[in-house]
């Protein structure tokens, strides 16, 4: 192989590159260093015209021991450097646009306007806007409302284009954090929209429900968290979404109860606090759950019957150790669990006695149970008998080795039957498994 260099006269060798390949390795850089380019030479400012992909973020710059009148200049220079940056690009075609920022102020919004009209008019593909304000909310005890802190005089009301809610190019959104867009446009449609993350969002009511989500006819992806206050909606219809996750962590309203209509789902990862009731849960073709269900005081008899019943179909279910705290709560008050007919893989997770006892009566409940996943046996201490049981696969997470460990774990296991037992040392995001140690039954 040749290894001298090309003979490229007094230019650089990467000059010679054709302008959409330039373009193409400037838009997997990060966009100031992209955008600097354009210094360089009259034809690099052509080549940063064919940069698709721009990111924004003001958390770069900004520090949070910093003085008002330094995030002030240094806001003011961001604000500059987009407005530099759209006009260096002209209205070339641009496929991801992210805008991430921070304000103190409703008065410093009104850029964010006229920056998504910029993408929207240039037929942009995936919109990431993130506004969050620089202060966090309190709780009041009493209501479980979130009010903004003394001497704050905002309610981050952001005006977004309407265009943003008629577009006919957006596959992916994404919208947040912590503030209000006002109410949604009756006329709402986005037709190519896949993908749709919401973290945080102040709807007007049942607009999310009602509006948003009947205006994406072939959505198939949907991300909800509402973090620090009351979570919207209580109900999530759709024909089309095949991937859910609903995350909330506020327990006001929790008598409002929470239905599911999406007949195509087929994974669903659920976190919220037990509610009163879960009216209607429709979802027929799911396969995978991850539940995170949390006990409240203020709802001291929840009613999870709807919620089971509804993913009885499902093939693997992971149950976080609040779940089945909730759920033996509710069995003991004459929950009765439906068959798992289809359950093959159970991840299971406690942290005291009442959890453990429930195990063997999952396990009855799941005649075609294949695999159980046991997230620790820290709280286990073989005062409990699991009743014996049988699968194909044991897989026991965040085992040490130590003699204790091995001497729960015996009392665990005892006369059941495991065609595999894996011991984990430990787990990455369920991919990190040692070899086993050796112990089969």
């Amino acid at each position: 192989m040749d290894t001298k260099m090309l003979n490229t006269g007094s230019r650089d060798a990467i000059s010679w590159l054709p302008d959409e390949v330039l373009g193409k390795i400037l838009s997997l850089i990060p966009t100031k260093q992209a955008a600097s380019t354009s210094l360089l030479a009259k034809k690099w400012r052509n080549v940063f015209r064919l940069v698709h992909n721009l990111d924004f973020d003001d958390s770069v710059l900004l520090q949070p021991e910093e003085d008002k009148q330094v995030r002030d200049v240094i806001k003011e220079c961001f604000r500059n450097f987009v407005d530099r940056t759209l006009a260096l690009q002209c209205a070339s075609p641009l496929n991801k646009f992210s805008l991430k920022c921070h304000y103190d102020h409703d008065s410093e919004l009104a850029h964010v306007f006229p920056w998504v009209c910029n993408a929207l008019d240039r037929g942009v593909l995936e919109l990431g806007v993130s506004i969050k304000p620089r202060w966090d909310p309190i709780p009041r005890s009493e209501t479980g409302v979130w009010q903004l802190p003394v001497n704050i005089q905002t309610h981050g009301d952001v005006f977004l284009p309407h265009a943003l809610f008629t577009s006919k190019t957006l596959v992916k959104l994404t919208l947040g954090t912590r503030v209000a867009f006002g109410k949604l446009p009756p006329d709402l449609s986005l037709p190519a929209l896949k993908s749709l993350f919401i973290d945080s969002i102040f709807f007007e009511y049942e607009d999310l429900c009602y509006v948003l989500l009947p205006g994406c006819p072939v959505l198939e992806e949907l991300f909800v968290r509402h973090k620090q206050y009351i979570g919207l909606p209580f109900c999530i219809t759709s024909r089309t979404i095949e991937k859910l996750s609903v995350q909330y962590d506020s327990d006001y309203d929790l008598d409002l109860g929470m239905s599911f209509d999406a007949p195509s789902l087929v994974f669903l990862d659920y976190s919220d606090y037990a509610l009163s009731a879960y009216p209607q849960v429709n979802l027929k073709s799911l396969v995978e759950a991850r539940l995170d269900i949390r006990y409240s005081k203020i709802i001291k008899r929840p009613d999870i019957s709807g919620l089971f019943i509804g993913i009885s179909n499902i093939e693997t279910l992971h149950l976080s150790a609040n779940t089945v705290d909730v759920i033996s709560r509710c069995v003991k008050r004459g929950l009765i669990l439906p068959v798992f007919n289809n359950l093959v893989s159970l991840t299971f997770g406690s942290k005291n006695k009442r959890g453990w006892k429930l195990l063997p009566h999952l396990i009855e409940q799941s005649p075609k149970l294949e695999t159980l996943i046991i997230q620790g046996l820290d709280s286990y201490t073989g005062d409990e008998t699991v009743r014996p049981f049988q699968v194909k696969v044991l897989r026991v997470h965040g085992y040490g080795g130590t003699a204790k460990e091995l001497e729960h774990f015996k009392k665990f296991i005892g006369e059941s039957e495991c065609g595999e037992v894996v011991l984990v040392e430990a787990v990455v995001d369920d991919a990190m498994y040692c070899k086993p140690k050796g112990f089969y039954c």
